[in-house]
Formats: C-alpha cells, sequence, structure tokens
C-alpha cells in the first residue's frame, strides 16, 4: 500500500510560472532602421524627446518648490471652458 502513488495528490509545481510562448508582448513593434539617413533621424528623435522629458520634469521640480502642486489652467482655457455646464436640455 505504501509502495505505490496515492490518488489525488500531485507534485509541487515550480514556482515563479512560465513564459507564454505563443503569444505576442504588448506595446508597439518597431523595426530597427537599416539605412544611415533612418538611423541618424531616430538618434535624433530620441535625442529630442529626451531632452523634452527632461525639461518637464524641471519644470515640474520648480513647481513643487515654489509651493503645494495644483492643476493650473491659462486664461484661454478657462473661458473655452465656461460653457461647458449648460448643454442640452
Amino acid at each position: 500500500m505504501a509502495q505505490g502513488t496515492t490518488k489525488g495528490l500531485k507534485a509541487k509545481s515550480q514556482s515563479g510560472g512560465r513564459k507564454k510562448t505563443g503569444q505576442t508582448k504588448k506595446g508597439k513593434r518597431v523595426v530597427p532602421p537599416k539605412d544611415k539617413q533612418r538611423i541618424q533621424e531616430r538618434s535624433h528623435q530620441k535625442s529630442l524627446s529626451s531632452k523634452i522629458n527632461n525639461s518637464i520634469e524641471k519644470q515640474m521640480v520648480q513647481a513643487a518648490s515654489a509651493g503645494k502642486l495644483t492643476i493650473m489652467r491659462g486664461a484661454g482655457e478657462v473661458d473655452a471652458g465656461a460653457g461647458k455646464g449648460k448643454g442640452k436640455a
């Protein structure tokens, strides 16, 4: 009786899970450029976007150091959003 396998008991599975090989990953698919001009354009685009992100982060740090963070609207946005409450009845 003790020599046979017991019914209903399963061996422990490995922790961590398995990779899903049949499914594609989420996100944008990007094929790296081959010719020199496209490579140069891509690197230029990356540098510009990183500069923009850095400047936005610096502006946020300056705003945070000035006082508490609030969402501020420009003068043009307040006028444009003034009639939002009045709609079709």
